[in-house]
Parts: structure tokens; sequence; C-alpha cells
């Protein structure tokens, strides 16, 4: 049956919690953490939730629901961003004394902005294409050979990227291999341990929906933004 003939219960939903977890981890990316030996940005907490969501997307709605979710918030985050920059600008009041924290929550640097936002709409569509093209492949079998695969690839090009823009120039060539190779290490290790939890969440939504999208007919270009091509069955 064509997506668009369907009214799902909870589809909604899961894009709302998707573009908040979106838009927190961008919120506490700035803080440097230490877990055990490694210091990592605070986003590693909840950014990988966001290739989980995209997972649940694909297998339970299809591609183009996922896709629809991936550029809602690529769309919320650009506007974070903008309206952290017009406050930051916008005088404060005579009595108000935090602009100095203010900005350094919201005061994002172009550079970091510019990568964070290209990496996520890359390495998010890498995913979702992943996971729908190996649904074909394996014909809805082993999913997760899905999520896991998916993520490896994801995972790859977002690091890779937004390291990448980041610090490139900035530091030595080996320096970024290895924050590149410890953070990928460390997100796809975080949807491994989460797979459990995927399956439990992809099979009630099945359940519940009494949807298990393929995407027979899609077409996979990000910029195509109909939603008329996934089979559910």
């Amino acid at each position: 049956m064509p997506e668009t003939a369907r009214r799902y219960k909870h589809l909604d939903v899961l894009t709302t919690m998707f573009v908040v977890v979106l838009l927190v981890s961008n919120l506490v990316a700035q803080k440097i953490c230490m877990i055990g030996s490694f210091a990592v940005s605070g986003a590693v907490l909840l950014f990988p939730i966001t290739y989980i969501f995209g997972d649940v997307f694909t297998e339970v709605y299809g591609f183009s629901s996922s896709r629809r979710a991936i550029w809602l918030g690529f769309f919320g985050t650009a506007l974070l961003y903008l309206m952290g920059a017009a406050v930051i600008a916008l005088p404060g009041a005579p009595d108000w004394k935090n602009q100095q924290a203010f900005t350094v929550v919201f005061g994002f640097i172009p550079r970091i902005l510019v990568a964070s936002l290209i990496a996520f709409w890359a390495g998010e569509f890498a995913n979702s294409y992943t996971m729908a093209r190996m649904k074909l492949w394996t014909n809805g079998r082993k999913l997760w050979t899905r999520t896991i695969g998916s993520t490896v690839v994801g995972q790859a090009v977002d690091t890779i990227l937004v390291i990448t823009l980041t610090f490139a120039g900035r530091y030595p060539a080996r320096t970024l291999v290895n924050i590149i190779v410890t953070g990928y290490l460390l997100k796809v290790g975080y949807e491994v341990l989460a797979t459990p939890i995927t399956y439990f969440v992809i099979g009630r939504l099945k359940a519940s929906e009494h949807a298990d999208a393929f995407d027979r007919h899609e077409n996979f270009n990000p910029f195509h933004l109909s939603e008329r091509d996934a089979q559910i069955r």
C-alpha cells in the first residue's frame, strides 16, 4: 500500500523526538566530558540515538519517512544556530549579567556549524540508504545486520566529515585520525550495545502500525521529497 495512504499512530511523535534529541545534542556538544580515559563531546551521549531513530524510520515506515525526518532535523538545527546568533547579537538588558555564559552555550563557531550540518546530513542519509538497501538484499531477514551495517557506514561518513571539516589545518593528520577513530568506535559501540533496544522498539512499532516497509521502487535521491514509493507489507 502506498505510504501516503497510511495514517500512522506514532510517526509524528517519533519524528518530533528525533528532532528534539538532535537539537539537544547540538546544545550539549560544546562540553568535553571524561568517559573513562576518553575525552569526548557531550553529544556522544545523545547523538548516536539519532541513528537508531533513522533505523526505525527506514525499517518500519520506509526511506521517505526517514528522509523527511532528516530534512526536518537539518532545518531545525540551522534555525537553532541562526536564532542563537541573532539573540547573542541583541543588546542585553542592563540588569542581565549572563551574556558571557549565554554566548558560550549558543555561540556556535561558523566552521563548526557548517561542519556539523554537512556531517549530519550526509551521515544520516548514508545510514538510511544502507538500511533500506540491505533490507532488500536480505529480504527483510537478519535485522541486526542492517542496524549494525547501516551504523558502520553512516557513522563513518559523519565522523570523518565533522572532524575533518572542523579541525583540518589546525591539527596534524595523525591527530585527526586518532580523533576520528576514537569517536567512530565509541559511536558504533554505543549502537551495537543498543541493538536489543532497537529490536524491541522496531518489533513493537511494526505490530502497532501494521507496517513493514520495503523500498523496492523508492527514489533514493535525498532531494526527492515525494512519499509515494514505499511499499508496506
